[in-house]
């Protein structure tokens, strides 16, 4: 193996390290919370790609919340869009991409209950990945969310710009998510 790639290595465990300290001792400056939510998610063999690797098959499902109906992936987690991001091309890379991993697919996204399969696509990455794009906006995730129903990402400035929800028709949701400490 390169020494190179052995830097790069201990560099990408090193960030993950400094992302869940910051995760488990709660640093956040958004204002999300989690919410719970008798609307289910889709169900579907994709796995959530908190770590930002491809799924098989990503569905993209709208579910209620204390922000409105909600973009959520086929596992319940909440889904975001970086106001950085004026195009269909990502600009959230490197660090970024760390705390905010791009909803990636190797198929083609699907549509599940609520969410309009129009305004479903894909964008390419510089690593060669295909991100989830709807309305026209890259998604992501947040590193912060642990679980169906958070969206502690919900606000953030983090990078430069704001990350907000995205409501089913694809635009951002600006509101406060109240806190009730639960999931869906």
């Amino acid at each position: 193996m390169k020494p190179s790639a052995v830097l790069a290595g201990k560099a990408a465990v090193v960030a993950v390290i400094g992302l869940f300290a910051g995760t488990v001792s709660g640093c956040s400056n958004s204002g999300g919370g989690s919410y719970s939510s008798s609307s289910q998610s889709a169900s579907t063999g994709a796995s959530p790609s908190v770590s930002g690797t491809a799924a098989a098959a990503g569905t993209v499902a709208g579910v209620s919340s204390p922000l409105g109906t909600i973009l959520v992936d086929g596992q319940g987690r909440t889904l975001y869009l970086f106001e950085a991001d004026t195009s269909t091309k990502s600009t959230c890379t490197g660090t970024c991409a760390a705390a905010w991993p791009p909803v990636t697919v190797t198929g083609t996204p699907a549509a599940g209950k609520g969410a309009k399969a129009d305004l479903l696509g894909t964008t390419g990455r510089s690593g060669g990945e295909k991100q989830i794009t709807y309305n026209g906006h890259p998604l992501y995730y947040f590193e912060g969310d642990t679980k169906a129903g958070d969206t502690n990402g919900q606000g953030s400035t983090a990078f430069g710009a704001a990350w907000y929800v995205l409501d089913t028709s694809g635009n951002s949701v600006t509101g406060k998510a109240e806190q009730t400490g639960g999931g869906y």
